[in-house]
């Protein structure tokens, strides 16, 4: 099959991503657990040696971003929103995954192939004679 017409079709998919990746919306990295807790009062049924009831469950959303990590309860009032916007971010990677995957390929076909060494022949043959 001709490397022109692979990339060109690598490329509307790169375009169609891009497309895509306008209509995501709000997004939030990171993932929501339910989490347990215990508040430490002794007299409360969370610090019962036999049987501890602790509170919750609540939502936490926990997330890394620029290498810093962070960790936030999230009201149940918005849970539904929080959780959205983590599939949204979801979404977001697997859609720049895909553009890396379809670049590094067009980039192998434009700069790797036979036909590519040919081209590449060609123009350093033609800048030699200027």
């Amino acid at each position: 099959m001709n490397t022109k017409t692979n990339t060109s079709a690598l490329k509307s998919e790169i375009e169609e991503i891009k497309k895509n990746m306008t209509a995501l919306g709000p997004m939030h990295p990171g993932s929501i657990s339910m989490q347990y807790q215990a508040c430490g009062n002794p007299n409360c049924k969370c610090m019962d040696p036999k049987t501890p009831r602790r509170h919750g469950p609540f939502h936490k959303l926990s997330y890394v971003f620029k290498g810093k990590t962070g960790c936030r309860f999230v009201r149940a009032a918005c849970a539904d929103e929080v959780i959205r916007r983590v599939a949204v971010y979801k979404e977001f990677r697997s859609l720049i995954d895909r553009w890396i995957d379809l670049s590094i390929r067009s980039g192998a076909m434009e700069f790797f192939t036979s036909e590519a060494a040919k081209s590449s022949k060609r123009k350093s043959t033609i800048n030699k004679r200027d």
